[in-house]
């Protein structure tokens, strides 16, 4: 093996390795384990929260893999009908065209021509961190098959009349021209104002006030609302108003969604431009008048001085007339939350059109019942609270897009608009006998990506063909999603899957956190904190990692702040850590269902413990390759060290497989990372040195091997679901040495624990031997001794398992804790003045005569304590100064306190230190 561990030459080279010999594919025997990858966009890249759940996808894929089950893992993207639209539009736009230049077939055409040139980005960067899906089987939600899903599905639906085309209020994108999700809306809080405006009563015996932060809408009120208990109004329910600028007379009515306490009491009502106006009309019979165009500007329904106007020109015009009018009360400053499109980032208009809906009460009653009978399980279970609470209040689904690149509605009309829905144009006529003088034209819009996704767990098997595939692997065996997408997605899969195929999509839902920044801060663009798994895998110079940090954004100001917090987190840019050591933070990281503060101090740290595997495998080979191993035969005896690594290697593997069972990456990582390093590594490997450098007989020996290379072996089939490419790299040399063959490590069994391997007697032993190794260590560095200088032992109390146990391991003591001699004392005898480490009832003495210089000793602590002393009061003066407290970065603030604490910490040990020193 290299000396040095370097993740760059085995990574990319083991993952082809794998990925040609077919090891990703389904074996086709055991039981079926599948899990279907949330297809990622088309148009993405890897980001972290990709890398999150990629990790725990891949650990439990190849943890069920080595279980001999027959797993699939399927891959896919999906089409991302906005985003990869606009892709291809921003490029059409710099050579100063636009789709519709080209003309709806022309332009998917270049999509297609997109999307097989610069497509894959994001699989390949799925391959770099090691995921091990069945690639042959990579499918896309545009595909032939996947298409044909979806419009079986789509006709069904409208046969049953559970599609339907109607007009209605959705989040409108005046940019694109299409409906949106609500997850493709982004509210965040903006500076406004709020607007009161006095509208005069029909009979003119006065007026009533409303408070609006969106003046232009009052174009479109139909209504005026008052709390119907609310006495100061109560008495005008069912008076008239007349709308000023408009002189249209609109009703008072009352309405217990107003809050009498908010402003005046009164609210206007405009039920065609935002949601809650829109229920109340819908309660009142509100007529509901549409003031914008699909661009945002005022259309004919408003008086002719308004018309043409954007909607901020009409605001600005609204405002100045009724000022004019004596109508304007008072305009307040006023923090409001804006809704704007995640893609074009302008402002979303409740705007009504018509689109077409899935009535979805009746497919969610069953997907309700389901997770109430616990079909389908949600990890962690106060999941499945969120998730009854949206499916209770579930409103139809609006499944239309104003877009060219999706999955066209299948809907046909004829001149007199009669709407036909069929799987294609020659399906309609033969259905409805229409001949070829009937004129059809296909609906304009594309569905809802989410339509598509919805169908993921079955389209991807075959279905609507009744493949062996969904025979098999359907219902798949767990989702990994995170907890955002829970109604959007994961809600309408197991509606989907109940309506077409009979069963749930899946029978658990494991629901991660979200990955934020080391100070808890959520990752984005705007805040200069993204973190790019491939720049953590490989590293990144500064200049461009502020490259990458700053490009593309419109403000100056804010890229000047993103460039000196990158400088000041990273001054030296980002030292990649290798995938395995990134994939090992993402799982120690991952508690069930909480967001996750990501360290780069955590993913060096874990480096650090791929170096100490590495160095570990290499002192193994060295002391077993061209040696006796037992593995042809021959005489075998095992020393107590021999006895505790083994028991408490079965133990890890079964803690490690209860962990995983349970979806605690947390604790597998864990409980892998306390065994290697503090075990197996520190503790065993030295406990080792003894047996194969001394004149131990050849049995003792050929154990000691045997014991490494076994639990060696053992370990990394254990740590390979989380570590994939170094556990492959090592396994191959070491394999041989225990006996085991194979082409590759990830088709070897996972490990089983052995009751029979359970040895209390020697752990008890080595204990005793540790405790006594850290007692000697401790007074070593507390006096200041040198870790290699002789010392004389002294050893009083205890009982016969001491004494038998010390002449055992006199060897140990002497190599590792460097003894030159053991003296036992009779219980009564005063002992010379030592430093002493208790062993339960034994006490552990070294002789201080002659050992340290006591004077020069004390001497040296004071001038630490003295330079501690000063290094505290710095501290405490700087968190007794309130203006430090109160302006400096809260994260700042904490690091300041922890040091200020670790400091008394030291100070407290110093003093006992010293103290300790001169009783000698």
């Amino acid at each position: 093996m290299d000396k040095s561990y370097d993740p760059g030459s085995i990574e990319q080279r083991w993952y082809a390795r794998w990925e040609e010999g077919g090891h990703f594919a389904p074996s086709g025997e055991g039981a079926p384990y599948c899990i279907m990858i949330p297809p990622p966009n088309v148009t993405g890249s890897l980001h972290m929260g990709h890398a999150f759940q990629d990790t725990i996808m891949d650990a439990l894929i190849r943890y069920h893999r080595m279980q001999g089950h027959d797993t699939l893992w399927q891959p896919g993207t999906d089409h991302a009908g906005i985003a990869t639209q606009m892709v291809v539009e921003r490029q059409l736009a710099a050579e100063g065209k636009s789709r519709h230049d080209l003309g709806r077939d022309a332009f998917l055409d270049k999509v297609w021509q997109w999307k097989g040139e610069s497509g894959g980005t994001i699989t390949r960067q799925l391959r770099r961190m090691g995921a091990s899906p069945d690639w042959s089987r990579e499918r896309f939600t545009m595909d032939d098959g996947l298409s044909e899903a979806v419009t079986e599905v789509f006709v069904r639906l409208f046969e049953e009349g559970l599609i339907y085309r109607g007009k209605r209020l959705v989040n409108w994108d005046p940019v694109l021209h299409t409906a949106v999700s609500d997850l493709e809306v982004v509210s965040e809080e903006e500076h406004g104002y709020l607007w009161h405006f006095r509208y005069p009563l029909t009979d003119g015996s006065g007026h009533l006030t409303v408070a609006t932060t969106r003046p232009e809408t009052m174009l479109g009120d139909t209504a005026v609302a008052v709390h119907p208990e609310d006495e100061r109004y109560r008495h005008l329910i069912g008076r008239t108003i007349t709308l000023p600028l408009v002189g249209r007379e609109i009703p008072i009515i009352g309405d217990d969604y107003v809050d009498p306490e908010f402003g005046s009491g009164c609210v206007k009502i405009t039920p065609a431009h935002d949601f809650n106006d829109y229920a109340v009309g819908q309660r009142h019979g509100l007529p509901l008048i549409n003031i914008f165009t699909i661009d945002a500007r005022i259309n004919d329904e408003a008086p002719a001085t308004y018309r043409g106007l954007d909607r901020y020109e009409a605001r600005d015009r609204v405002v100045h007339d009724l000022r004019e009018l004596g109508l304007l009360e008072q305009v307040v400053d006023h923090k409001l939350m804006v809704p704007r499109g995640d893609r074009s980032h302008s402002v979303i208009e409740p705007f009504l059109t018509d689109q077409w809906y899935v009535k979805v009460a009746p497919l969610a009653a069953e997907a309700i019942r389901v997770v109430e009978d616990g079909h389908v399980r949600f990890v962690p279970d106060n999941w499945k609270n969120t998730y009854f609470d949206w499916m209770h209040r579930i409103e139809d689904w609006c499944i239309s897009r104003q877009i060219w690149w999706g999955h066209r509605i299948p809907a046909w009309y004829d001149e007199a608009g009669t709407v036909y829905v069929g799987k294609d144009e020659a399906a309609v006529r033969a259905k409805h006998g229409l001949g070829p003088e009937v004129v059809l034209s296909q609906d304009e819009d594309v569905l809802d990506t989410w339509f598509s996704s919805a169908l993921w767990p079955f389209s991807t098997l075959g279905w609507p063909q009744q493949t062996p595939e969904l025979e098999r692997y359907y219902p798949t065996s767990v989702l990994v999603t995170g907890f955002d997408i829970i109604f959007f997605w994961v809600a309408r899969m197991i509606m989907m899957g109940m309506k077409f195929i009979g069963d749930v999509p899946f029978r658990e839902v494991y629901v991660t956190g979200l990955i934020r920044d080391a100070h808890g801060q959520k990752m984005s663009k705007s805040k200069g904190n993204v973190l790019d798994p491939i720049d953590l895998i490989d590293g990144i110079d500064l200049d461009a990692l502020l490259a990458k940090r700053t490009s593309g954004l419109m403000q100056p100001e804010m890229a000047k702040k993103i460039d000196k917090a990158t400088r000041a987190e990273f001054p030296d840019g980002i030292t990649g850590v290798g995938t395995d050591a990134l994939r090992f933070t993402l799982a120690a990281l991952a508690s069930t269902g909480r967001d996750i503060n990501f360290d780069m101090g955590r993913a060096q740290g874990y480096r650090n413990f791929c170096n100490k595997l590495w160095n570990a495998a290499r002192y193994v080979l060295m002391n077993t390759e061209g040696h006796d191993c037992g593995q042809h035969g021959g005489e075998v005896e095992r020393t107590a060290a021999d006895r505790w690594i083994l028991s408490h290697y079965h133990r890890t593997v079964a803690s490690v497989r209860g962990h995983l069972d349970h979806y605690r990456f947390d604790l597998a990582a864990q409980a892998l990372y306390d065994f290697t390093w503090n075990e197996y590594c520190d503790w065993y490997l030295e406990l080792s040195k003894p047996v194969l450098t001394g004149d131990s007989p050849a049995a003792l020996q050929r154990g000691t091997r045997q014991t490494l290379v076994t639990v060696l072996e053992g370990l990394l089939r254990l740590t390979h679901p989380i570590m994939p490419f170094i556990t492959e790299e090592i396994w191959q040399r070491v394999a041989p040495l225990a006996g085991v063959d194979g082409e590759t490590i990830m088709r070897r069994p996972y490990p089983v624990a052995d009751p029979a391997c359970d040895d209390p007697a020697a752990e008890a032993e080595m204990k005793w031997l540790m405790q006594l190794l850290l007692g000697v260590r401790r007074i070593r560095g507390e006096m200041n001794i040198s870790p290699g200088k002789p010392l004389p032992l002294l050893l009083q109390g205890g009982g016969e398992d001491d004494r038998r146990w010390q002449q055992a391991h006199m060897a140990y003591l002497r190599f590792i804790g460097r003894i030159e001699s053991v003296e036992w004392l009779a219980d009564e005898a005063e002992p010379p003045q030592s430093a002493i480490a208790l062993v339960g009832e034994l006490k552990v003495l070294i002789p201080m005569a002659g050992l340290i210089d006591k004077e020069a000793e004390l001497a040296r602590l004071a001038k630490e304590l003295e330079k501690l002393r000063k290094e505290l009061a710095r501290g405490e003066a700087k968190l007794g100064n309130a203006s430090f407290v109160e302006k400096a970065p809260i994260e700042v603030v904490h690091q300041e306190r922890e040091r200020v604490a670790e400091q008394r910490a030291a100070l407290d040990r110093l003093v006992e230190q010293v103290e300790r020193i001169r009783t000698l």
